[in-house]
């Protein structure tokens, strides 16, 4: 029924809410709290199947791909209506969902794009091999070697930070083909399948007591010709369309859902007669992270718009949205932490990413200014690509 609404914003709307009303379970958070991993994998898989069932799994893709094309201003409103009714998000598919079809609708062959797009869309979790040690934030340093063997290359390296690696039944991967190249120029880019013979995974827990990055090792890997993505050595080229939908919408969803913290934490307040209530500063300063709450919502609408508007502005809007959301949301940990007193030192988040602990929410907030390029290196993009400062 949603889909025969695409053309009404607000029926799209009522048939959604209506919906997760309906479909998602009031406690599943609460188990989840108290889950494994395995629990985590399992609570993904359905939510994307119960997405599937009603065209929502993948409705931003193309209609030959499985979507419906839908606009913009209704991904957002999904994304208003998933975020307010507290339903799971989709972390472990942020790269099946985001990163591939946008590199792969670019730059992929016809072979690619029928082979693994279907596939992704019913609900195969992609992982991405970019990072190393040693080649983080300045990522065209890394080492990992693909040397060509005929039909096939052969890969030896070692990858980090790989999000969801440990459930991820592909790999989209950076290796180098021209060692005397410069750095930029002598990258390739590939289709790894994670279960090739040679493939290694060794989860990492972090500080916040997930274990959902990772860790891959690669030892005689073969992969080949035809899951190279673009010309040897023009990898670079390629990345750059990946990592520019490293946002977007999903940013979008999870400044909602940090929303949905803030207020459901002040109802509680109230609700318990917390102390920091009698704080006038701690007022003031909850008061001032609401308010940056609802301006990062609303600029983070207008940057989305601005960039359907434009062919220029991908990796600047990213930018932008990166910094402004992790940055509040590592401001909003903080305040937490500090008027939670020794309660407010436990973390209750397991391997659920929407967690509300005050500890879970510091703890995590560390890992966005990191991940998928540190905020530094979005001040860099905004200047040296927004601005045209020199290096």
């Amino acid at each position: 029924m949603m889909l025969q609404f695409i053309d009404d914003e607000a029926g799209f709307r009522r048939e959604v809410r209506a919906w997760l009303a309906k479909t998602v379970p009031t406690d599943w958070d609460e188990h989840l709290h108290r889950g494994t991993a395995e629990d985590f994998e399992a609570s993904q898989r359905w939510w994307m199947a119960e997405l599937n069932k009603v065209g929502l799994g993948t409705p931003h893709w193309p209609p030959q791909y499985g979507g419906v094309d839908l606009s913009l201003r209704l991904q957002i409103v999904l994304a208003e209506e998933i975020a307010r009714a507290g339903a799971p998000s989709r972390s472990m598919f942020q790269i099946s969902l985001n990163h591939v079809p946008a590199t792969l609708l670019k730059w992929g062959t016809e072979y690619q794009k029928a082979k693994y797009l279907p596939d992704v869309a019913r609900g195969v979790v992609w992982c991405q091999g970019f990072s190393e040690p040693g080649a983080g934030s300045d990522l065209a340093s890394l080492k990992t070697r693909a040397e060509p063997c005929g039909d096939h290359y052969r890969i030896n390296g070692q990858k980090i930070w790989s999000s969801y690696s440990m459930f991820a039944k592909q790999a989209i991967l950076l290796a180098r083909t021209d060692v005397d190249a410069p750095k930029h120029a002598g990258i390739t880019y590939f289709i790894l399948d994670m279960q090739a013979d040679g493939v290694e995974v060794r989860p990492i827990v972090q500080a916040n007591g997930q274990a959902k990055f990772a860790e891959i090792f690669l030892t005689d890997v073969r992969i080949p010709v035809e899951d190279r993505v673009g010309e040897e050595n023009q990898g670079w080229a390629v990345a750059q369309t990946t990592l520019s939908a490293e946002r977007g919408v999903l940013s979008f969803e999870q400044a909602e859902r940090l929303r949905r913290v803030l207020e459901r934490f002040h109802r509680q307040s109230v609700a318990h007669d917390a102390g920091w209530l009698q704080d006038a500063e701690l007022r003031r300063r909850f008061m001032k992270l609401f308010g940056r709450m609802q301006a990062t919502r609303c600029l983070i609408r207008d940057l989305l718009n601005q960039e359907e508007s434009s062919a220029h502005a991908g990796a600047i809007t990213s930018a932008h949205i990166k910094i402004m959301a992790s940055t509040l949301r590592k401001d909003v940990g903080d305040f937490l932490v500090k008027v939670g007193g020794m309660d407010g030192q436990h973390d209750h988040g397991g391997m659920d990413e929407l967690s509300d602990g005050p500890m879970f929410v510091y703890l995590s907030a560390f890992a966005g200014m990191i991940g998928g390029g540190t905020n530094e290196i979005m001040r860099n993009i905004i200047a040296e690509r927004g601005l045209g400062m020199p290096r």
